[in-house]
């Protein structure tokens, strides 16, 4: 079917496109897509399907009874949220909500739902077995893939596989990354707290300076991905705020660092964790100063099993061209659809979304734009994975 769906798609072009502007021009955080949580739920519902609205939070669940006789069930999932960035794109869509801004392509993965929703609803008498559209809050670290698994999503009826996507403005239209195994990785986040002594910044011999400590920290953080771990496995520790101090004659206190880790494997996961408390604890230890290390686990590494991601791979060759497919990219970026893909064997996707300079400017940058040709791909791939799954070509 990946040639009607195709044909379809490229028909549906305009309206999505419509409707991912509009979409851009009205972003909305995480666990607030209030918005755009009703558009999607009065879509779905116009469509046929079971609605159910608040799943999450803010999150929508739709199912999709096939004509056919089937048991299996086939989850569509699709991310709602913005960021809290102030767009400088001159475009007629422009974000109107002032420092709010779908700078990561949520709102073309919703406009991709959409024409999922119609398409497959369109060919319900054909399908056989049940579609599930996940909705998703909240992507953008606040947790919303786990809002609404509690709240039921992997039940009534639970999926057999999972399948997702994701606009990849590094990759041009007409391409895709479908890889096995790891494609995101595991994102946690650190707080560390330098104590020392302060006092006058001409009398440094009467003080634990806390600034002093935090710099030599900053650098023996950076030796961890680089001596500690092995040099096949990637990893990354960075330290992306530093706060100490008020005025220039005092030296401080205290100082607090805030970092980012990122890692595949949950034993790199365990080696970067133990190594920042380590060189923390020493560093602390050879200045006189106490420490304070808080690692906080954040999404887990976002893993693509080996039968979902075969059908999804003759989905997107059948949609693209088998020479549009690249199987190597791996990025230490992550994605929350990880705690579904724990759950669920499935696949999750990039889809190429530029064209030129205005469309190749990284995610979560003001500047962030899409080549709106990429949707009805999209929705094509999309269908296409999900018959063949329903068909049982991802057992």
């Amino acid at each position: 079917m990946s040639a009607p769906f195709l044909a379809e798609a490229a028909l549906l072009h305009d309206e999505l496109s419509a409707v991912r502007r509009d979409l851009h021009m009205h972003p909305e955080p995480g666990f607030q897509e209030f918005r755009t949580a009703r558009i999607v739920a009065e879509r779905l519902d116009a469509l046929g399907y079971e609605v159910q609205r608040g799943v999450g939070k803010t999150g929508v669940v739709a199912l999709l009874q096939g004509g056919q006789p089937g048991e299996r069930t086939v989850l569509l999932r699709f991310d709602m949220d913005a960021l809290p960035i102030q767009e400088e794109n001159d475009v007629p869509y422009r974000s109107t909500v002032p420092g709010m801004m779908h700078a990561c392509g949520h709102d073309a993965h919703v406009a991709i739902g959409i024409g999922v929703a119609t398409l497959l609803a369109r060919h319900r008498e054909q399908l056989p077995g049940t579609i599930k559209l996940m909705f998703q809050p909240a992507e953008e670290g606040l947790g919303g893939a786990m809002a609404m698994i509690n709240d039921g999503l992997l039940e009534h009826p639970r999926p057999d596989v999972a399948l997702g996507l994701h606009v990849a403005s590094n990759y041009d239209v007409g391409s895709a990354v479908v890889r096995e195994g790891a494609l995101l990785a595991a994102a946690d986040h650190f707080v560390i707290v330098v104590r020392g002594q302060g006092g006058h910044g001409a009398l440094p011999d009467q003080t634990v300076d806390a600034v002093l400590v935090a710099a030599q920290l900053i650098v023996a953080l950076q030796t961890i991905v680089s001596r500690s771990l092995n040099p096949l496995e990637p990893g990354v520790v960075t330290v992306g705020a530093v706060h100490a101090g008020e005025a220039h004659n005092v030296i401080a206190e205290t100082a607090e660092l805030r970092g980012t880790i990122r890692s595949f494997s949950e034993e790199a996961r365990a080696l970067l964790h133990r190594r920042i408390r380590e060189l923390a604890a020493g560093v602390a230890a050879a200045f006189g100063a106490t420490i304070e290390v808080v690692i906080h686990r954040g999404v887990d590494p976002t893993v693509n099993a080996p039968a979902p991601t075969a059908v999804m791979r003759r989905a997107a060759a059948a949609v693209l061209g088998a020479e549009q497919i690249d199987s190597g990219f791996q990025t230490t970026g992550g994605e929350d659809f990880s705690a579904v893909l724990e759950r669920v064997p499935g696949h999750f996707m990039m889809l190429g979304a530029r064209s030129d300079a205005r469309t190749g400017f990284p995610h979560h940058s003001p500047h962030f734009d899409i080549d709106e040709a990429c949707l009805p791909l999209g929705v094509a791939i999309l269908c296409d994975a999900a018959v063949r799954c329903l068909n049982g070509e991802h057992e």
